[in-house]
């Protein structure tokens, strides 16, 4: 049964005074970074404190299930960090409680913490993105003079199109503008050319002036044309300054939020399930629908049944006609004219084709998006357990409080989350890979992580000391470890030079025996290394009694045995025999050749610089053993 115990409530106490702290750093940062994506849309609008403080407010709402997991990684960090650095950690784990007891308590509130990420974003966060959608939308209708972008058309004026090359954003002057303005039918339009201009809104709000600057203006007067006449008049006028006045309502309204609704950001997870079923069957609908129109155009008559089929392939064998010696036969015009007609037939099929196509992306994209978007409410609230697991196991390893190492480190596994997340979404959004293992690909990689450092925590492993890892990078790439045997600093009792020298004499004595038995200079038999036991265990025995001799023989005030100690070579035991040491491993390693063959030229490598490490091996110890009968005789 769970009772809740000091030491709880103590742990607990300390975790959420941080998560308060660093949630809403977390919250601020991501806002801030969230908030330079619309600084355009907020600028020199005139909005109001109401306007912005909604902004701020619904911007606040969506970001907060981002800001949850981040938080629970620093704070988690930062708590057994501290804990760990003061010792306590250390007191807890001598009084019997393990690490996972210790994070019983940060556990459950984790899991509360969790259900509040997935509520919010079930309930609150639709709302939030709906609302948020509708407002920025707003934002952009506002003051259009600002939103004119450079190089391309852009139709958020009534009933024109407008081209600028370059705009001054200090001036508010626009230069090289190209208008293109349609009132009534298609007939009735007008194109006009500046040099420069300025668009500005009207006091009241309610229209826009538009200032030109040496320019032309083309219009079509068909609307005044005489009604059968062949021509079609238009005007040209040549101006130096013009001005024209655009209906439009610059005072801020809410846009409308229907087509914002429909988006799957702004559903909860059972509408979007509901949603789902009517999208599929519209989308199969189109597709029965797109494939029914290629059969008719195709066959030029409706779809023949399956039990038509042969019926039909033999009226098209009676029916076939020699195009080429029809074509051959008509005249020159004709000629043309079926071939014109078959260019524009073929190039109608190929638009109507991509059109197709385009909107059947289109279908498909907003199925997936659906799907990820109900998937994403699930994966990142679980991140929130996920990232807790690697936070405090971390924490408890490092033991390093503070601000400074625990946000370097948040920071780093926030960034591959995010890298790993965010590839995902667009490589399924875009039906590059799968919707579950898009969405799925950042907890994926992490899950594996927490457990890991949860293991090592737990059992008290070292997982950052460098000087390990480095050992093992150098003994897998074959590198040699030297020795470093200095002057201890405090020695109590000499070593027994009498007994270390019998020993480095009888070592010797092993060493020449084991150069004649085993001729480490011979080729071994490759059957033998891959696919049978192998094991050197005299070697082994001669390596630890001479690693105890050393032992011994460092405890010396003596420089010159020193330094000879240093000189005896740190040798490998096993990898002049076989590659591994577990059996299967080897018989995999043999069948697969290239494999095979690095594997065996690295193993006569390393019996090569055997047989030199025991001849310098031998060279030392009798070094000492010399310095011994020299300066130790009476000793």
């Amino acid at each position: 049964m769970f009772r809740i115990k000091k030491l709880d409530v103590f742990i607990a106490k300390q975790f959420l005074l941080l998560f308060a702290g660093t949630f809403f750093i977390c919250q601020f940062v991501l806002m801030m970074q969230f908030l330079w994506r619309y600084v355009d849309d907020l600028i020199g609008k005139g909005l109001s404190l109401t306007v912005l403080a909604q902004f701020f407010w619904y911007m606040g709402l969506m970001l907060l299930p981002q800001a949850l997991p981040l938080a629970i990684l620093l704070s988690s960090l930062i708590a057994f960090g501290n804990l760990g650095e003061s010792s306590e950690l250390t007191a807890i784990k001598a009084a019997g409680i393990s690490l996972m007891q210790t994070m019983r308590s940060l556990v459950v509130i984790t899991l509360i913490i969790t259900g509040v990420s997935f509520y919010f974003q079930d309930v609150i966060g639709p709302e939030a993105n709906k609302s948020f959608g509708q407002l920025l939308l707003s934002m952009k209708q506002k003051s259009p003079e600002l939103e004119i972008p450079e190089g391309v058309f852009y139709d958020g004026l009534p009933n024109s199109n407008i081209y600028v090359q370059k705009k001054n954003l200090d001036t508010g002057k626009l230069y090289g503008i190209m208008i293109y303005r349609q009132n009534g039918n298609f007939d009735d339009h007008a194109i006009i050319l500046a040099d420069s201009g300025m668009l500005q809104s009207t006091e009241e709000k309610k229209h826009l002036l538009l200032t030109l600057y040496s320019g032309e203006w083309f219009e079509n007067m068909r609307s005044q044309d005489i009604a059968g006449s062949a021509s079609v008049p238009y005007r040209r006028e040549t101006f130096g300054t013009k001005r024209i006045v655009l209906d439009f309502d610059g005072d801020f309204n809410l846009a409308d939020v229907s087509g914002i609704a429909a988006s799957a950001k702004a559903k909860s997870i059972r509408r979007i399930y509901h949603d789902l079923d009517s999208i599929r069957e519209y989308n199969d609908s189109v597709a029965h629908a797109f494939f029914s129109d290629a059969q008719y155009s195709a066959f030029r008559k409706p779809p023949i049944e399956k039990k038509d089929s042969l019926k039909a392939v033999a009226l098209a064998v009676k029916k076939t006609t020699d195009f080429d010696s029809l074509y051959s036969k008509l005249s020159t015009e004709e000629k043309q004219r079926i071939v014109k007609l078959a260019t524009d037939n073929a190039r109608n099929t190929q638009m109507d084709l991509e059109v197709k196509s385009e909107y059947s992306r289109l279908l498909n994209r907003n199925e997936r998006l659906h799907s990820l978007e109900a998937l994403g409410k699930i994966t990142l609230a679980l991140s929130c357990i996920i990232f807790f697991f690697i936070g405090a196991p971390l924490g408890a390893i490092i033991r390093k409080g503070g601000l400074g190492v625990p946000v370097i480190i948040s920071v780093i596994v926030f960034i591959v989350f995010y890298i790993f997340d965010n590839t995902g979404f667009r490589m399924a959004r875009e039906d590059e890979w799968t919707v579950w293992f898009g969405r799925w690909l950042g907890t994926a990689v992490l899950t594996p992580i927490a457990i890991f450092f949860t293991y090592k925590a737990n059992n008290d492993s070292v997982v950052f000391n460098i000087d390990l890892y480095k050992n093992i990078i150098m003994r897998m790439l074959g590198l040699r470890l030297k020795r470093n045997l200095t002057r201890k600093e405090v020695i109590i009792e000499d070593p027994d030079y009498a007994k270390n020298r019998a020993q480095l004499v009888e070592i010797n004595s092993e060493i020449d025996r084991y150069i004649r038995e085993h001729k480490l200079l011979k080729w071994p038999n490759p059957i033998k290394v891959f696919f049978r036991p192998g094991d050197d265990h005299d070697i082994a025995e001669i390596n630890e009694r001479l690693e105890e001799t050393v032992e011994n023989l460092s405890y010396t005030k003596d420089s010159v045995i020193l330094n000879e100690l240093n000189n005896i070579p740190i040798i490998a035991t096993h990898a002049h025999t076989r590659p591994f040491v577990r059996k299967w491993l080897n018989i995999i390693t043999g069948i697969i050749l290239p494999l095979g063959l690095f594997f065996y030229i690295r193993m006569l490598r390393f019996r090569f610089r055997l047989y030199r490490d025991l001849k310098n091996m031998r060279q030392a110890s009798d070094a000492i053993i010399a310095r011994i009968d020299a300066a130790h005789t009476a000793l």
